[in-house]
């Protein structure tokens, strides 16, 4: 790759950088790792519902099919933990790129 495109990218990853900073950091407060058990319990908790609702379905259905309000419920229990965990990635990646400041860190990444 030529240098010129290096250095484009290197500062396009910078400006991503400063920019999702300077957007993302004000709205939350510094965050310690206590501040995310709440979010990992949430997350744990609607994955344990999904799972839970597919062992209870196989053992009510027997040999049969699951009716199509049980496949609904099921799937809203899906979409739920599915919607949840995409929030808990979006938040680590959002730490690993240092886009908000932990504890009381508020300088903006290098």
């Amino acid at each position: 790759m030529p240098k010129d495109n290096n250095r484009l990218l290197l500062e396009l990853s910078k400006n991503l950088r400063d920019i999702n900073f300077d957007v993302l950091n004000p709205t939350l407060p510094d965050l310690t790792i206590g501040d995310l058990d709440p979010v990992l319990r949430l997350v744990a908790r609607s994955r344990a519902a999904y799972i839970k609702e597919i062992f209870d379905l196989a053992s009510v259905t027997g040999e049969e099919l699951p009716a199509p309000e049980q496949v609904s419920q099921l799937k809203q229990l899906r979409e739920t933990f599915e919607e949840l965990l995409n929030g808990a990635q979006a938040l680590e990646t959002t730490l690993q790129r240092g886009y908000i400041s932990i504890e009381n860190s508020k300088e903006k990444p290098n």
